[in-house]
């Protein structure tokens, strides 16, 4: 078998999936526990087979890969170290990275509305960096990783991460053909909770440029007491958040109503949502 191959291009197999499961894992897409997908999509797919870790990357263009989410059948609790460290200095090394190169041009072509699905795999002795070998594969025991990986916006690839365990070995033609039959339902449900997850971390700093641009005369102390009240942060929390005494957080957040020309919360907010202003 190739180490990579588009989905559609083998015999897709049927299998039933467990509805409520399915509903645990659409109704968590895009809150703020991010892990809570990967956990989810590793009790969905490892009913059906075992299933060691999950874990989700997003790429785009040069930049370092950004780790979406992580789960992990309590094999070691350093895969959060173990994220990092492929995200930080091994992710070049990753055959999937070479794939996701190759199969560019031609997922943009399949465009958005049925985005173009790889699969990859990678065993542990397919590694010659003896270093990226052990950290990744050789301490957390995975015999194998297969990776689901899709296009997403035409310019970031989505990668789903599945390991066995070296108790359970390689992925065999069985195991494949699961992850095949949940690829499209795992693609889909990974661009839904990157996009929710985009907008929570991206909205306040939308909202802190469109304000900046307003009123120049904010200081940084300004736009840190304003990112607070956007997340919805109370004055205590406020206070601990920035360091303060919870009277001094109180006169800054008089003080920022006073700049902006809003007299409490339910003002700021009609300012906020003032996409016109």
């Amino acid at each position: 078998m190739s180490d990579h191959w588009v989905l559609g291009t083998r015999p897709a197999s049927s299998i039933a999936v467990p509805l409520l499961q399915v509903v645990a894992l659409l109704t968590r897409l895009g809150l703020a526990d991010r892990h809570a997908v990967a956990e989810d999509l590793l009790r969905l797919v490892g009913a059906q087979l075992p299933l060691a870790q999950c874990t989700i990357f997003a790429f785009e263009g040069q930049r370092r890969p950004r780790t979406v989410a992580m789960g992990d059948r309590s094999r070691t609790q350093a895969l959060p170290d173990i994220s990092e460290a492929y995200v930080s200095r091994f992710y070049r090394l990753d055959g999937s990275v070479a794939v996701m190169r190759q199969e560019f041009a031609a997922a943009q072509k399949a465009g958005m509305a049925e985005p173009r699905i790889v699969l990859h795999r990678q065993r542990g002795e397919d590694i010659a960096h003896p270093e990226y070998r052990r950290i990744c594969y050789e301490l957390p025991q995975v015999a194998e990783r297969l990776a689901v990986m899709a296009l997403y916006e035409g310019r970031r690839w989505l990668s789903v991460n599945l390991y066995r365990g070296t108790e359970h070995g390689p992925f065999d033609d069985a195991a494949i053909a699961v992850v095949e039959a949940f690829a499209p339902l795992i693609v889909h449900a990974v661009r839904l909770h990157h996009t929710g997850q985009a907008l929570s971390q991206e909205l306040p700093d939308l909202v802190l440029a469109r304000l900046a641009r307003r009123f120049p005369a904010l200081t940084q102390r300004d736009h840190d007491v304003l990112r607070a009240l956007i997340e919805g942060l109370g004055t205590e929390a406020l206070a601990e958040r920035l360091g303060l005494t919870l009277a001094s957080a109180q006169t800054y957040q008089k003080r920022l109503y006073r700049k902006l020309g809003v007299a409490g919360q339910r003002e700021l907010l009609a300012l906020l949502l003032d996409g016109g202003a």
